[in-house]
């Protein structure tokens, strides 16, 4: 753990990104870092209300900018929004400047964590559970593209999945492409 001081976690909405990044700073003597709420807080806004005055691509700007800066840091975990990676520029700095960990957890089980929070603007829509299958069909490829790490969500907590991801922290030989890591976690050779 020692030479790595930058741990960028990447998912979709609701996989547990801040949660778990709290816990693993906490474990590593890191600052955490949310994108989301770095947005929020410079701003002075809601991230919906950024999406509602400037739009997706509005937000998509401010947050490109962000996860420049972010990424550059020493000594953080990083939670970074869903949408981070649909951006060519942040998969490139996610991937180049720390390393990354993936917080795969299938649509079915986010909707069954988000589907009563109305926070999240991508998923006001008629049909919340076909937007979070839609988000992961686009998605999951390019979390896969920049995770050096993917760890499956379930249905464990938060703080088992910290403890796992701590436990089982070690970059895979050089050679390996996937090598299962045990319990659910699996490092990828980028």
């Amino acid at each position: 753990m020692s030479l790595v001081t930058r741990i960028f976690l990447v998912g979709l909405m609701g996989a547990g990104k801040s949660t778990v990044g709290r816990l693993l700073a906490r474990e590593f003597g890191l600052q955490f870092i949310d994108s989301d709420h770095e947005i929020e807080a410079r701003n002075g806004v809601p991230i919906a209300t950024i999406f509602e005055l400037e739009g997706e691509a509005g937000f998509r700007a401010r947050e490109r900018r962000i996860i420049d800066e972010l990424t550059q840091r020493d000594r953080i975990v990083l939670a970074t929004g869903g949408g981070a990676v649909i951006d060519a520029d942040n998969r490139r700095d996610l991937a180049g400047r720390g390393f990354v960990i993936y917080l795969h957890a299938r649509p079915e089980s986010l909707f069954t964590r988000l589907r009563n929070d109305r926070s999240r603007p991508l998923l006001q829509t008629a049909d919340p559970r076909g937007r979070l299958a839609q988000l992961y069909r686009e998605r999951d490829p390019w979390y896969r593209e920049v995770a050096d790490l993917v760890v499956e969500t379930g249905r464990q907590g938060a703080g088992k999945l910290a403890r796992q991801i701590a436990e089982r922290f070690s970059l895979p030989p050089p050679e390996a492409t996937v090598a299962e890591v045990g319990g659910g976690v699996s490092a990828c050779d980028p």
